[in-house]
């Protein structure tokens, strides 16, 4: 038996609802994706503490800027930086005062090519701080993307995500409608994922796909899985011999996909210019490979 059509008000509220989620996810993602900033407060060597944030992500073509509150008279900032990942010493920058604040900047890197760095504190006395304290930044570069490629896709993944979030909600509920919710899921996704992604990464990266079995991005791999869940969803909805509880049962299980899929990090083991390749004498552009 068909589930009722739920009522306007309850329709409405299933709808922000699902808005409400992707802004959650989405902001986990932004959160722990390769291009939001490394932050920490920390003593200054001398007294005090200052603030900071350091950038992840670059433009190929400009050179990241690196810059921290001024620590105060007497404390010399330096930024040390080598190409990631190599065994190349670390080359040494003064990080010159410019408007109450210490500046310096990493050399641009092709698309893909990494640098590792960070701010060396010193006062007199020999007292130093490392900032972060653990490990090295991890800086990547990558093309530029025209804005006219990279937010449809934007769109179509966040969008894709509301509406699969408002599908699987339904199917929670009782089942009506599903259809149509499922496939508009689908075609969001393809679009966004299987269509503009490759796009934007062709762009940034030089490549169009860089998932399996071409390689190891786990975001490439992820978005593949996902659309595969939900195409399985939406098939089995136009299909009669599946049972009503058998068609919502797939709808959750593409919704447990998607949440999985969402949880891992952003970029995760993708795309890396290969150095080694590169100082063999190798053109940076058929250099990058995934993994690191």
């Amino acid at each position: 038996m068909t589930a009722p059509r739920p009522s306007r008000w309850i329709s409405v509220g299933l709808w922000v609802f699902a808005f409400a989620g992707m802004v959650v996810i989405a902001g986990y993602q932004r959160r722990t994706g390769p291009t939001w900033p490394v932050s920490g407060v920390s003593d200054v060597p001398g007294g005090g503490e200052i603030a900071w944030s350091l950038p992840r992500s670059e433009t190929t073509g400009t050179a990241a800027r690196i810059e921290i509150p001024d620590p105060g008279p007497g404390v010399e900032a330096t930024l040390a930086w080598r190409r990631y990942p190599t065994e190349d010493a670390f080359t040494v920058i003064p990080m010159e005062p410019i408007d109450g604040r210490r500046a310096a900047q990493l050399p641009t890197q092709p698309p893909a090519g990494k640098v590792e760095y960070r701010v060396e504190l010193a006062a007199p006395g020999g007292l130093a701080v490392s900032l972060p304290s653990g490990e090295a930044v991890v800086l990547r570069y990558k093309g530029a993307v025209p804005a006219a490629v990279l937010v449809p896709h934007v769109l179509a993944m966040f969008l894709g995500l509301v509406v699969g979030m408002r599908t699987v909600l339904q199917a929670a509920r009782g089942g009506w409608g599903l259809k149509p919710l499922a496939w508009t899921t689908v075609a969001l996704l393809v679009l966004g994922g299987l269509v503009l992604g490759p796009i934007v990464q062709k762009y940034a990266f030089g490549a169009f796909w860089t998932g399996w079995p071409a390689g190891a991005d786990l975001t490439d791999n992820k978005v593949a899985v996902m659309v595969l869940g939900w195409l399985a969803a939406a098939l089995s909805l136009g299909r009669p011999s599946v049972a009503g509880r058998g068609r919502r049962f797939f709808v959750l299980i593409a919704g447990a996909v998607t949440l999985a899929v969402y949880l891992v990090p952003h970029s995760l083991r993708g795309s890396t210019l290969d150095y080694d390749r590169v100082d063999r004498g190798e053109d940076p552009s058929r250099a990058v490979g995934t993994g690191r």
